[in-house]
């Protein structure tokens, strides 16, 4: 059973449906609310293909899903949403044989930008790396450490930066960033904001609802919010939206302590020039996934897990085809005189 998220319904679905396919499993393909009729198109998709049955769409409440996990058609349940949400999917299919499951959940993702990395790209990355899909991806930055030599000219940049986004249609392509899909999530980004402020951010852009040019949507203005620290909730909880929060650190190891400093572990970013130093970061990183000049990218090569709250498992590279299948041992004697 593969329960997809709404945020990136066919990427999202395809890592988990696409292995457990070919590993030789059917698969009951169930969307959010937001998205239900994406699992409609993967069963159209196979059956042109000529594999018919293969994929099996569903559209319930969460009640009538948690039913289906206990029934023992179902071997294997790959969940991508919340931490709350994926904890009560852990929960049900414990409450039965002991199924296994792959839980992406969500992520507080972290970048530290290094004295010696080529600014501009780290800007324009990091900004990216926040606002990509109006900051709607557990694997978005949401967290920056800048070392304090560059700390002044990186947040001049990113400011600049993010004062040239457009916010409207998202088909419309001068738009720079799209609405918010969730109806309670302007008032949880306010409130993020506000937390900040009061305990002595400063908010140098953006901060508060709006809509686009014709008065209309849900959407929150890009945010960059500096002179951050561990006690704001923004640095701590999941945002799921376009929040940057930044501080300034004096050291690498004060930046490891900061990125750590979260009940999640999904991704962090490095920037520098200096190989050996990402290399040493990333032993000490609790994340699954360390990235040097990059940031918020999927390579289907190499596994994607989390640490933490961020969830169990993993999907793509071959490890992820692998979490599919069940090993079985064939110990046969063949004589026996």
């Amino acid at each position: 059973m593969t329960l997809a998220p709404w945020n990136y319904p066919l990427l999202t679905a395809v890592n988990s449906v696409i292995p457990a396919v070919l590993a030789g499993n059917a698969v009951l393909l169930s969307h959010g609310p937001r998205a239900p009729l994406c699992s409609f198109q993967f069963e159209k998709a196979f059956e042109a293909a000529g594999y018919p049955g293969l994929v099996l769409p569903f559209h319930s409440d969460f009640e009538t899903v948690q039913a289906s996990m206990r029934q023992d058609i179902v071997d294997f349940v790959s969940f991508t949403g919340s931490v709350p949400t994926g904890r009560q999917v852990y929960e049900t299919v414990g409450s039965k044989t002991f199924m296994d499951t792959t839980l992406e959940l969500g992520g507080n993702d972290a970048g530290y930008v290094a004295a010696d990395c080529d600014l501009k790209a780290a800007i324009d990355t990091m900004v990216d790396g926040s606002f990509f899909n109006a900051g709607q991806s557990c694997c978005g930055i949401e967290r920056v450490f800048v070392d304090a030599s560059v700390y002044d000219e990186f947040v001049s940049g990113a400011r600049e930066l993010i004062s040239e986004y457009v916010l409207g249609n998202p088909m419309d392509s001068a738009t720079s960033m799209g609405p918010m899909a969730r109806p309670d999530a302007v008032a949880g980004l306010a409130s993020l904001v506000a937390d900040a402020r009061e305990k002595g951010g400063k908010i140098l852009i953006g901060g508060n609802a709006t809509s686009d040019v014709n008065g209309l949507g849900r959407f929150f203005e890009p945010t960059l919010i500096t002179e951050c620290s561990s006690e704001m909730d923004v640095m701590q909880e999941e945002t799921f939206g376009p929040i940057l929060a930044v501080q300034k650190v004096d050291s690498v190891e004060e930046a490891i302590k900061g990125i750590n400093d979260t009940h999640y572990g999904l991704t962090a970013s490095i920037f520098t020039k200096d190989k050996s130093l990402a290399e040493r970061m990333a032993g000490d990183l609790e994340v699954g996934t360390v990235f040097m000049n990059r940031a918020d990218y999927l390579d289907p090569y190499l596994p994607w897990q989390g640490r933490k709250d961020t969830g169990k498992g993993l999907s793509l590279s071959q490890f992820g085809f692998q979490a599919f299948t069940n090993l079985k041992n064939l110990h046969f004697k063949l004589k026996t005189n």
